[in-house]
């Protein structure tokens, strides 16, 4: 028997490297569209659920700054970068039938809407996806925090963040060290003291403070947004002070 969705609302973390695919660079169309019907499939079980997307495929404003550029002028760079991402996620929504939205946090109304907190409440109300782009709308921020506020700001019962290259939380980077420990649940308290690196320490605070659960799960695995929505799958759950396994 398969279990019952577990949540009404969430917000699904998609960096830009997940929409790459195997490329070195940008997007890969195939990758796209399966990511997007991954989240057709979890729309479609009822479920409210918007996305923040990254820019890294593209343009990394950390990377800037190290190059020389001044930071804030590279994050801006970084946040455009979102822009495009989330409008190949629309793209690719819309084709399969799904209602979609882009909302960005610096105003182009020629492209898609400026972020309205109300406007996105409404159009997740209507069963319509929203997608935040543009991170905060300011530089020194990363989309990881971004994710945290939007999701707080939306009232969700989840915040996910779908990874490319591992099903969960490890001890320490599984490709590099063979006997890495996966975690089904850690603590918010875990996380930023062992520097686990699953998302930065300002998404997490910001979740902690407000009781918001984390989930990390693989993107990869075909099917996987639906099963871990339905408490199934391979995944880490990051709450309040619990036991990890």
């Amino acid at each position: 028997m398969t279990e019952p969705v577990r949540y009404c609302r969430v917000l699904l973390k998609v960096s830009g490297e997940a929409l790459m695919g195997d490329e070195a660079y940008g997007l890969d169309a195939t990758t796209v569209g399966r990511i997007a019907g991954e989240i057709a499939v979890a729309h479609g079980l009822g479920v409210q659920i918007c996305l923040v997307v990254g820019g890294g495929n593209i343009y990394r404003g950390v990377a800037g700054a190290a190059a020389g550029m001044e930071r804030a002028g590279a994050d801006y760079m970084g946040m455009l970068a979102t822009v495009i991402n989330a409008l190949a996620l629309q793209n690719a929504l819309e084709k399969i039938d799904r209602p979609t939205r882009v909302l960005s946090a610096i105003p182009m109304q020629s492209v898609c809407e400026p972020y309205i907190r109300r406007r996105a409440m409404r159009h997740m109300e209507k069963g319509r996806i929203v997608i935040f782009a543009a991170g905060t709308g300011n530089p020194f921020f990363t989309t990881d925090t971004a994710a945290a506020l939007r999701a707080v700001e939306m009232g969700c019962d989840l915040l996910i963040k779908g990874t490319h290259t591992v099903d969960g939380v490890y001890s320490a980077d599984p490709r590099r060290v063979k006997d890495a420990v996966r975690y089904d649940r850690l603590a918010y308290k875990d996380v930023l003291d062992r520097d686990l690196n699953v998302m930065d320490a300002p998404a997490i605070q910001l979740a902690r403070e407000n009781g918001l659960p984390i989930m990390v799960f693989s993107l990869r695995r075909q099917g996987e947004l639906g099963r871990v929505l339905r408490g199934e799958g391979t995944f880490t759950l990051i709450g309040q002070e619990v036991a990890h396994g």
